[in-house]
């Protein structure tokens, strides 16, 4: 593992080309044989056809590395292939368009249609051969879990999720000592030093660096803090300068543009769903359409969110706040599918349009949840620095049930890294999230909230468990 692992940025770089070099081969093929004779221009010259073929390897490119196509090994296999699926398609539709212009009209969409298709066959092939490559060439990281007080059982089974790529052979607390961990340090690749004291973790990261040990550190709340500082020096000196306010003022213009913008337009474009998912709520109960609910946005103001209704009517009779559980009962036919396809969410266009909320951002909580949370969190309350979202980093990394915790870090790191390009590249990683049922998952049966309380099983027994599932398999 470690013998090749200097050279893998260089082994996926080449894995990512040849499937770029063979889907613009077949765009190449389709455009000299097909796409030229729908242009009203007698002929292209040999650099114009260069060009545009060039062009569409790029737009590829850029697709493929939005929606994380060229992710080959970090990446799920079945999430990177849907990834190439998602890019594929909208870098043919770019090329159906750009034709679409040249030849001055709409042209037959079916030669596009079977490039597509024989786009996604080079796609699925090349992505489940290169995935196998990978894992023939880089083995599972042979992992030491050194965790502290936080519970770390369910990192344990996180992490065995990824078995491909990291597996946790033993763990260790980090009240053992610096001598200890490092003893058992020598029988494996790399560590996953988990949620422990500032001190201990200091002591540990320090010693993995001198001594050229690969370390997997998760982060506290005040190292995401630190990681949307400037950087200025003092002489010989330097500071790491924490402004104290989210977004400046020309960024809350930008970002208030680019919202009333794209609200309008989808707002067009998916009206027509819109109506038809209003009349199958209304066909299915004769309920109301619209579910209104009250949630936080910036600085803790209140106001009323919009969602299509997906479940009974007088869901929370006894008025207590109740998230969504697994199999819950309460969920209408017509609520499942408009719930696995985001459907629900389309109303609140409109809440972007008034100002409630803008596209990305940390999610609305109901203030009585927000309230319970920030019992355990007082730095629950950061996340209404900004205005809520429709999507954010926590709705594309997360889930429906990810812990409140690991909601806060995905979102107060998107609040310290702001800029308009990760905006837009969580805009449209949203398209390929909807296509992901396990992104709304919901909490466990009998949970209020998606709190997890301290788990009582031993972090070595869910270690052991996990190994001994894996070696039977």
């Amino acid at each position: 593992m470690k013998k090749y692992d200097p050279y893998k940025r260089l082994i996926l770089f080449a894995l990512v080309l040849v499937e770029i070099v063979g889907l613009t081969i077949c765009f190449g093929l389709f455009w000299y044989h097909h796409f030229i004779d729908m242009m009203y221009v007698v002929a292209f010259y040999r650099k114009g056809n260069y060009f545009i073929i060039a062009f569409y390897a790029a737009i590829m490119l850029f697709f493929l590395t939005i929606y994380g196509g060229n992710k080959i090994g970090q990446s799920r296999r079945f999430e990177v292939i849907l990834s190439q699926f998602i890019g594929i398609f909208f870098a043919d539709l770019m090329a159906y368009m750009l034709v679409s212009l040249l030849a001055y009209r709409l042209v037959n969409v079916t030669y596009f249609i079977l490039m597509l298709a024989i786009d996604y066959v080079i796609a699925a092939g090349w992505g489940l051969l290169s995935s196998h490559l990978y894992q023939l060439i880089f083995k599972p990281w042979k992992i030491l879990l050194i965790y502290g007080n936080r519970p770390a059982v369910d990192l344990v089974y996180k992490v065995d999720e990824r078995r491909d790529k990291y597996a946790i052979y033993e763990a260790i607390q980090a009240s053992e000592g610096i001598e200890k961990i490092a003893e058992k340090m020598q029988q494996y690749e790399a560590v996953i030093i988990g949620d422990i004291s500032a001190v201990e973790r200091n002591d540990l990261l320090k010693y993995c660096y001198g001594h050229g040990i690969r370390a997997y550190v998760v982060p506290k709340l005040s190292d995401i803090l630190l990681m949307g500082t400037s950087r200025i020096h003092v002489f010989d000196t330097p500071f790491l300068l924490s402004k104290g306010y989210a977004l400046s003022e020309d960024e809350r213009f930008v970002k208030r543009m680019v919202d009333l913008i794209l609200a309008l337009i989808l707002t067009v474009l998916t009206s027509p769903f819109m109506l038809l998912v209003a009349l199958a709520i209304k066909i299915e109960d004769g309920g109301p359409v619209l579910y209104k609910q009250t949630r936080c946005t910036e600085n803790k103001r209140e106001f009323s969110i919009y969602k299509f209704r997906s479940m009974i009517v007088d869901a929370e009779k006894g008025g207590k706040a109740q998230l969504a559980t697994k199999n819950d009962t309460r969920i209408t036919r017509v609520g499942k599918v408009i719930r696995a396809t985001r459907l629900d969410e389309l109303p609140q266009l409109f809440n972007i349009l008034k100002g409630d909320m803008s596209f990305v951002g940390p999610r609305p909580e109901r203030p009585e949840i927000m309230a319970e949370y920030e019992e355990n969190m007082p730095e629950f309350a950061f996340r209404c620095r900004v205005k809520a979202g429709l999507t954010g980093l926590a709705q594309v990394y997360g889930k429906y049930n990810t812990t409140p915790y690991d909601k806060l870090k995905l979102d107060l790191f998107y609040i310290e890294n702001y800029s308009i390009w990760r905006d837009l590249r969580l805009i449209m990683m949203t398209v390929k999230i909807m296509l992901m049922p396990d992104s709304t998952e919901g909490i466990k049966d009998g949970e209020i909230t998606a709190a997890v309380e301290a788990s009582k099983e031993d972090i070595s027994q869910a270690v052991d468990r996990v190994n001994q599932q894996n070696a039977e398999e």
